[in-house]
């Protein structure tokens, strides 16, 4: 028994040394496996390496190429731009330097000019002396001569100096006399001109009168009737004066009121027409005619409203405006006038950005005044401004018809444009009775008048002849001869020109200096 068992633990034994020697091969056989395997991989990444290590030297090569191209290229850049700011800083230089001589050349210019000044200035004063020396000589000399001494000669030359004064000033005097008589005479008949014109403007005859033909001279007879009853009843029904005298074939109608006169006139060639002349029929026909004169009257004025573009007017404010077409001023229609300076004003309102359809309304209100002003005391800007306001005008219309004519610094805006409108309606060539042809030779005139004294450079008409402007040599004529100019001037226009109102003359002196800026 003990002998099997040491048998088996011997085989046991033994089989264990056995399986630990098996088991050591099969190791080392693992192990002999394990190191091939491992040192073929380490073959692998060797060469894996090397190849990576090829790989990254070219990149490097090829980032290195590629820097070294960018290098040289920003380089050569910038040694381009080095190169032109050299080229610059040199030119730079080289102007400075030609800048500098300049400079120096200047410099010793100006010391040789102080130099010549000072020599220059020094023999001035020797001479200057020199005079005041001779001067004290030849004072010492007259004294001898004349006998009296320099301060008696003063007082001898301030009493001939006060005696020429007072001569002048004596002379002055009787000159400032006579200005203000003929200026007394001159406002004196502007004074009397503006009351003919309130009833009859200046042209009396063709304006206070209408002529009525006849188609044969019995007709007076009949005009006159028996006994001078005709005659007598046509004149109290139209108030108008007629005039029957050794004109062949005509009857002069003669008043103050243009819209009776045409009252007469109508009804005195209707009257001729029917043949039937007698107190009852001139009566009737008068009556007639005056409604029928109301009517146009009425459709005049709404016309003219409606052609300016000026609408809601009291009926009596068209009224006004209609009498206006038997209105004239210096044979100029003042409805037409009114007109013409509804639409002027209106042009200057739209370029000034006003209200053109008040200006229009100023306009075509402002001489409404000259309907009635033959009946109402006052001027005609007064009486339209009143008559405006009285029939609901606002307060800017009624201002600006009151100070259409007024040159006071007080207008307001749209006055002053009524005004400027006004003058320009009744200023231009053919508006009035003066000829365009006595209008452009007035103007030839006053700049031939003008362009007559030395040193005028040229000369402008303006204001349609209301005012002249000369532009005179500024080296030929100083302020003080200015102004003796300007009233040599106005002297010989008075003396040789014959105009109405009065002429601006405006002298105008410039002096320019100019220099280059190098």
């Amino acid at each position: 028994m003990l002998q099997e068992i040491g048998i088996i633990l011997i085989a046991v034994t033994i089989g264990i040394i056995f399986g630990y020697f098996l088991q050591v091969l099969l190791l080392r056989k693992k192990m002999a496996s394990s190191e091939s395997l491992s040192a073929r991989i380490i073959d692998e990444a060797r060469k894996e390496a090397e190849n990576i290590k090829k790989e990254s030297v070219f990149q490097a090569k090829d980032f290195l190429l590629k820097a070294k191209a960018d290098f040289e290229k920003e380089a050569k850049e910038k040694r381009a731009d080095i190169e032109a700011l050299e080229k610059r800083v040199r030119s730079k230089e080289e102007n400075l330097e030609k800048r500098m001589d300049v400079l120096v050349q200047k410099e010793a210019n100006a010391e040789t000019r102080e130099k010549s000044f000072i020599q220059k200035e020094n023999h001035l004063l020797e001479k200057h002396n020199k005079l005041d020396e001779v001067i004290e000589e030849q004072r010492m000399r007259l004294e001898k001569i004349a006998g009296i001494t320099s301060d008696e000669a003063k007082n001898l030359l301030v009493s001939s100096m006060e005696t020429e004064a007072r001569r002048d000033a004596a002379v002055m005097i009787r000159k400032i006399e006579e200005e203000a008589r003929r200026t007394c005479d001159k406002k004196a008949r502007e004074v009397i001109a503006y009351a003919v014109q309130r009833y009859a403007s200046d042209f009396v005859t063709e304006n206070t009168v209408s002529v009525v033909a006849l188609p044969t001279d019995e007709m007076k007879g009949r005009i006159i009737g028996r006994e001078g009853r005709n005659i007598r009843a046509i004149e109290a029904a139209t108030g108008i004066d007629l005039i029957i005298d050794d004109t062949p074939e005509a009857v002069v109608l003669s008043g103050f009121d243009p819209v009776r006169r045409e009252v007469a006139r109508l009804s005195l060639e209707r009257l001729i027409s029917d043949g039937r002349i007698h107190p009852g029929r001139i009566e009737e026909i008068v009556k007639k005619v005056k409604a029928e004169v109301d009517t146009l009257i009425q459709e005049a004025g709404e016309r003219a409203s409606f052609d300016v573009g000026v609408h809601d007017i009291h009926p009596e404010i068209v009224d006004l405006l209609g009498k206006l077409k038997y209105r004239t001023s210096f044979s100029q229609n003042v409805l037409q006038h009114s007109i013409e300076v509804a639409h002027l004003t209106g042009m200057m309102a739209a370029e000034l950005g006003m209200n053109v359809k008040e200006a229009k309304r100023a306009g075509l209100l402002h001489d409404i005044g000259k309907a009635i002003d033959h009946k109402v005391e006052g001027t005609h800007a007064e009486i339209g401004s009143s008559y405006a306001k009285r029939f609901g005008e606002s307060e800017r219309i009624v201002q600006a018809i009151a100070t259409h004519h007024d040159d006071g610094r007080t207008n307001p805006l749209l006055g002053v444009l009524v005004q400027a409108a006004d003058t320009l309606s009744a200023a231009r060539p053919g508006a009035r009775r003066e000829m365009l042809e006595t209008y452009v030779k007035r103007l030839d005139d006053l700049e031939r008048i003008a362009d007559s004294f030395e040193g005028v450079e040229k000369s402008y008409a303006i204001q349609a002849g209301r005012e002249i402007r000369i532009l005179v040599e500024s080296g030929k004529v100083s302020d003080n001869d200015a102004v003796v100019l300007c009233r040599d001037i106005v002297k010989k226009i008075e003396s040789e020109l014959t105009y109405p109102g009065q002429i601006k003359v405006t002298v105008v002196r410039e002096t320019r200096v100019s220099e280059l800026a190098k």
